[in-house]
């Protein structure tokens, strides 16, 4: 599994932390930014990382800032993209298991490393539940399709 991360200067110091654990569970990834703690802007960190995952480069994202709800919200712009800010093991569990989840948000100012540690481990090894999720999952799916056909017109 090849995982997209990325973080905006708010995120930075645990993206790197993660990177760390990452390497540690021997799991492959890559780094979209930012690479030093300098201001940038999350929106263009999801836009990246996320694009990743909707072209198949990357399975999931882990992705952060200082809340982990301003990229989370960039990161739902995406069409394809259903991301979660999570700060709490049951909500990365159930974000994995009935809302497939293909994104993890944190926050760098509100997450610990080994809560965040916990977090991932959870998002990363829950599969999808499917059977009445699944139809749900595909509303999400037509309410992106719709919004699309809104731009084109």
């Amino acid at each position: 599994m090849m995982i997209a991360i990325g973080s905006d200067h708010g995120g930075y110091e645990l993206k790197e932390q993660i990177k760390a654990f990452l390497d540690e569970k021997d799991l492959a990834y890559k780094d979209f930014g930012t690479y030093s703690p300098e201001s940038c802007d999350y929106a263009d960190i999801a836009e990246a990382a996320c694009d990743a995952v909707v072209s198949g480069e990357c399975e999931k994202a882990l992705l952060f800032c200082g809340t982990g709800i301003g990229i989370s919200m960039a990161a739902n712009k995406i069409n394809g993209i259903r991301a979660a800010a999570c700060c709490d093991y049951f909500s990365a569990k159930y974000t994995r298991l009935h809302n497939d989840a293909n994104v993890l948000c944190l926050g760098g100012r509100v997450v610990g490393v080994g809560e965040a540690c916990e977090l991932i481990d959870v998002f990363l090894s829950t599969e999808f539940e499917g059977g009445r999720h699944a139809v749900r999952i595909g509303k999400i799916a037509a309410l992106e399709e719709r919004e699309r056909g809104l731009k084109d017109e």
